[in-house]
């Protein structure tokens, strides 16, 4: 049974961008536009291995939507790589704290990101 990844991303280009490569790794691929879709998403599937978002986004964002993730005992050890074009030390840290195992920059290199994925699917 291929894992189940939940993409996490106001961009339609960054989500079918990062489904596209996912996709062609053998994953399965769910993608929500915000972090409340992002949610809804989650709780309506039956299993997700690996959530992959953004932190910059409409209605709820990355770091809330990670929070909300933490706190609940089902996802609290569901790994989350945060993908996003905030670089800076101190969005990296808030990530880390609040429960991101990753924090990747925009543009991420599709090869980076896959052994990055496979590494916390292990």
């Amino acid at each position: 049974m291929p894992k189940h990844i939940l993409i996490v991303d106001d961009s339609k280009t960054v989500r079918n961008l990062v489904a596209f490569i996912m996709k062609k790794e053998g994953f399965r691929v769910t993608t929500a536009e915000d972090g409340l879709d992002g949610l809804e998403k989650l709780y309506a599937a039956d299993q997700v291995d690996l959530i992959v978002s953004d932190v910059n986004m409409p209605r709820m964002d990355g770091f809330t939507f990670i929070k909300n993730v933490r706190e609940q005992e089902a996802y609290r050890d569901i790994p989350i790589i945060v993908l996003s074009t905030e670089g800076q030390d101190k969005d990296i840290q808030t990530g880390l704290t609040l429960g991101a195992n990753l924090y990747m920059v925009k543009p991420a290199q599709p090869e980076k990101m896959v052994r990055n994925v496979k590494m916390l699917l292990g």
